[in-house]
C-alpha cells in the first residue's frame, strides 16, 4: 500500500521541496494545506498530489479528517523569522505553539506518526560545539529579549510531543534544521529587502543593487545545508527503516559547511559576478555594519556559533550532507537568475 504524507505547509520552501521529490522519487501519495500554490503549480496536476488551499487556524475538520486518512504527519506551518519574533512575539507563540499542539494532540488522538520539524534555535545561547541532540543544555536569554520566544515555543513542543512518545501516546521524529537554503527559499526579484533569512537577504541586495547589511559585523558563524541533502534526510525519516527514528531527535545540518555571515557576503558576490550580466555587481553593492538592536530592535539577541553534531543522522538514517556551500549557493543563485530570464520573455 502505498504510504499516504500529510504536509502541512506544503507549499513553503521546504513542503514543496519534498513534495517534488516525493512524486519523482517515491509512490507515496500527498495530502497537502496551504494559504497559496506559487511553489507548487507544477504539481498541481499530479494524481498522487492532492492540495486544498486553506489556513490551519480555520480548515480544522479537514486537517483532522487527513490526519486520520494519512499515515504521516507533517506539520510545516510556522512563523521562522527573526524580526518577527521581536515585532510580533505574540503571533508567533499562537501559531508556532498554539496552533501547532491541536495538530499534535490529533496525532495522539489517531495513533498517527509525526515528523515534527523542531529548530536549531532551540539550543539558543548554549557554548556547546557542536550541539548534540542528547545532551546539549537549551539555553535562552532573559524575558525582555523577545526573540527566544521562538526558540521556547518549538522547545516546549518538542517536550509535549516526546512526552507523549514515551508514555506511548505519540510516535514521532522530531528534526532540527541548521540554515537550509536553496532555490525557492524566497521571492529576490521582489523590490524589497528578500526575507529576515540571510541568504535571500543578501541575494535580494545584490541583485537590486543594494547596500548588505552586516548585523553586528558579520562575525556571527552558521552551518548551512543544501536543500537536496536536507530532503533527502527528510525521505529517511519518513521511510523510517527498522524503525530506527522512531522516537528520536536528529539535527539536520552540516557542519562542514560553517561560515561567518561576512564571509557569506563576501562569497555570495564572487559567486553572482560569474554570472552573465553581473561581472561589475561589486562596484553596485556596498556592504555596511549595523547592530543588531538598530536592526532588530530592542528584543534581539544573538549567539556567535551554531553547529550540528550529526551523528545520529549518520548512524540511524546513514545519511551525510554532500553539497559543499559553495556549489549549494551556485545552484540556487543560477535558479534565480535563469527565473528572472524566464519571466523577462514572458
Amino acid at each position: 500500500m502505498s504510504l499516504k504524507v500529510l504536509i502541512l505547509g506544503v507549499n513553503g520552501f521546504i513542503g514543496s521541496n519534498l513534495s517534488t521529490h516525493i512524486l519523482a522519487e517515491r509512490d507515496w501519495e500527498i495530502y497537502g494545506m496551504d494559504i497559496g500554490r506559487g511553489k507548487i503549480r507544477d504539481l498541481l496536476d499530479n494524481p498522487r498530489f492532492h492540495y486544498v488551499e486553506g489556513d490551519i487556524n480555520i480548515n480544522k475538520e479537514w486537517i483532522e479528517y487527513h490526519i486520520k486518512k494519512c499515515d504521516v504527519v507533517l506539520p510545516l506551518v510556522a512563523i521562522a523569522t527573526p524580526a518577527t519574533y521581536v515585532t510580533d512575539p505574540l503571533a508567533v507563540f499562537e501559531l508556532d505553539f498554539e496552533a501547532n499542539l491541536e495538530i499534535v494532540r490529533h496525532c495522539v488522538k489517531y495513533k498517527k506518526r509525526i515528523l515534527f520539524p523542531s529548530t536549531s534555535e532551540v539550543y539558543g545561547m548554549s557554548t556547546d560545539s557542536p550541539y548534540d541532540e542528547e545532551s546539549s543544555n537549551l539555553v535562552t536569554g532573559p524575558i525582555h529579549k523577545e526573540r527566544w520566544i521562538y526558540s521556547c515555543s518549538k522547545q516546549l513542543l518538542d517536550r509535549v510531543i516526546y512526552a507523549y512518545g514515551s508514555r506511548g501516546a505519540l510516535p514521532f521524529t522530531l528534526f532540527r534544521p541548521f540554515n537550509w537554503f536553496g532555490p525557492g527559499l524566497d521571492n529576490v526579484w521582489e523590490p524589497k529587502e528578500g526575507s529576515s533569512r540571510v541568504i535571500t537577504q543578501f541575494l535580494s541586495a545584490i541583485f537590486h543593487s543594494r547596500d548588505i547589511t552586516l548585523v553586528n559585523g558579520g562575525e556571527q558563524k552558521r552551518c548551512f545545508l543544501y536543500i537536496d541533502d536536507a530532503i533527502e534526510a527528510l525521505i529517511r525519516i519518513i521511510e523510517n527503516k527498522d524503525g530506527l527514528a522512531d522516537g528520536r531527535i536528529i539535527n539536520i545540518g552540516s557542519p562542514y559547511n560553517e561560515s561567518s555571515i561576512k564571509e557569506l557576503a563576501e562569497t555570495m558576490i564572487e559567486i553572482v559576478e560569474e554570472f552573465s550580466g553581473y561581472e561589475n555587481i561589486r562596484n553596485q553593492t556596498k556592504v555596511n555594519v549595523v547592530g543588531g538592536k538598530e536592526f532588530y530592535g530592542a528584543g534581539y539577541q544573538d549567539l556567535v556559533s551554531r553547529v550540528p553534531l550529526i551523528d545520529n543522522a549518520k548512524s540511524l538514517l546513514g545519511w551525510e550532507p554532500s553539497t559543499d556551500l559553495k556549489s549549494g549557493l551556485r545552484q540556487m543563485i543560477d535558479f534565480y537568475v535563469q527565473s528572472k530570464s524566464e519571466a523577462d520573455v514572458l
